[in-house]
């Protein structure tokens, strides 16, 4: 059932993506010779208007085929046919299908549960951010120039800026008046440290992200993984993992760590790494949702579609950087073991939770696929509008010969890049 879900999910992502060109395409006069949803061999096609509209065996993937688009046609419906800026137009279109179709959702989901507004709730007199002059009931509004509209964004950009002794600007609301304060980050005493991110939330303690280098990721242990015990004590939710280490603080001893990956229950022996010089504001950020008017659901919206590219781009860029390792890229089974997850978390609450965490996953995937085939890679969409700007400025083609060779490098890269994805979400499972 999982798996259907999880096809379903990533069929509506694609089919919006497809939609995207095939919808220019048409608008542009262009002949578009097959829409299809998945890859591989057919299962059943029909030909409508001279498009054969296809289903394919394997379901990843899709494609809008146009006449001309890689080789030169004498027709006036080839792709090669039209502007520069028609034909940017229909390759930019399944992008911006799918910053749509992620909008669309967040509408959903927002205006069902609402906006973790970044709201100072709690505040430690004794923190950094007390001593600049925060205090509870303020708004954040930014962090070193960067706009914050959710608490998630401070957590976001503390993970892809750790905070070091360097000085932090803050500007934050406070009686609908701005104002802007320095953060003096302070040095924190050495600490015993897991390397685990997880949310006291939900209904059990699942592992949202591990980092590279401490004791759970070099322990094989992955995001998606459920802890049940701790030393023996059991382990239900967020809420009881986040309790037992308030009361058992983490020293140099190893704990015994049980958890379940993908239904099998495994034991394993971590021992905490000691962290030293390190620098902390205090916590200090809302993460709850408050319910808002419809206005507000679509204005927020516009911020969550923003906070999902941002977060697709920064994750790039933590990878490229060599912060991140390669075995945490997950593709469709990771897909598939992710919508498991939250069917299994959540289906105890009703349908409409287990949808309303579904769109929101669908959300960030949307995005995510937006701002992936926008990579100025060779084969990716990205890659093809290079080409139609490098046309725009040239004021004349690149032979279709060398832009078809390229392409077929970057598209062979790709492919030992989904095989390698495809094994690591193998390995994985077992």
């Amino acid at each position: 059932m999982n798996i259907f879900i999880a096809i379903l999910l990533l069929g509506i992502i694609i089919f919006i993506h497809e939609l995207g060109h095939f919808l220019l395409a048409k608008k542009n006069g262009i002949t578009v010779t097959e829409f299809s949803l998945g890859m591989g061999p057919r299962l059943a096609s029909f030909v409508k208007n001279g498009t054969r509209y296809s289903l394919k065996i394997l379901p990843i993937g899709g494609s809008c085929m146009m006449l001309g688009e890689d080789e030169d046609i004498e027709d006036e419906g080839a792709f090669h046919k039209k502007g520069v800026w028609a034909r940017f137009s229909v390759i930019f279109a399944g992008a911006f299908f799918n910053f749509v179709l992620a909008f669309v959702l967040a509408v959903v989901v927002i205006g069902a549960v609402g906006v973790d507004y970044p709201d100072v709730i709690t505040i430690n007199e004794e923190s950094a951010v007390y001593e600049a002059g925060i205090r509870e009931g303020d708004r954040i509004k930014s962090i070193n120039g960067k706009s914050i509209h959710f608490g998630r964004e401070i957590e976001l950009n503390f993970f892809f800026n750790p905070v070091t002794g360097a000085p932090i600007d803050i500007t934050y609301e406070r009686d609908n008046k701005t104002h802007k304060t320095t953060v003096y980050p302070k040095p924190r005493p050495s600490f015993y440290k897991l390397g685990i991110q997880y949310s006291n939330e939900t209904p059990e303690a699942e592992l949202l992200a591990l980092e590279m280098g401490f004791p759970f990721y070099e322990a094989g242990i992955v995001a998606g993984d459920v802890v049940t015990k701790i030393n023996g004590t059991p382990i239900v939710t967020g809420k009881d993992m986040a309790d037992y280490f308030d009361a058992n603080p983490l020293t140099e001893n190893a704990l015994d760590i049980s958890y379940r990956h993908d239904g099998e229950e495994r034991t394993v022996r971590i021992e905490p790494r000691l962290v030293e010089n390190n620098y902390e504001l205090g916590r200090f950020y809302n993460v709850y949702r408050d319910k808002v008017s419809p206005i507000e659901a679509v204005k927020n919206s516009f911020f969550e579609v923003k906070y999902n590219i941002s977060y697709t781009i920064q994750s790039i860029k933590y990878l490229v950087s060599g912060k991140a390792d390669i075995d945490q890229i997950s593709g469709p089974v990771g897909i598939v073991s992710a919508v498991g997850n939250i069917v299994d978390q959540t289906e105890k609450e009703g349908a409409g939770i287990v949808l309303l965490n579904l769109a929101n996953f669908a959300t960030l995937l949307s995005a995510n696929l937006g701002v992936m085939n926008l990579l100025p890679f060779p084969a990716l969409d990205g890659g093809r509008l290079v080409f139609l700007i490098i046309e725009a400025i040239r004021r004349k083609p690149i032979p279709k010969e060398k832009e078809a060779m390229v392409h077929f490098v970057g598209l062979a890269l790709l492919m030992i890049l989904m095989v390698v994805v495809l094994y690591n979400d193998i390995r994985k499972l077992f």
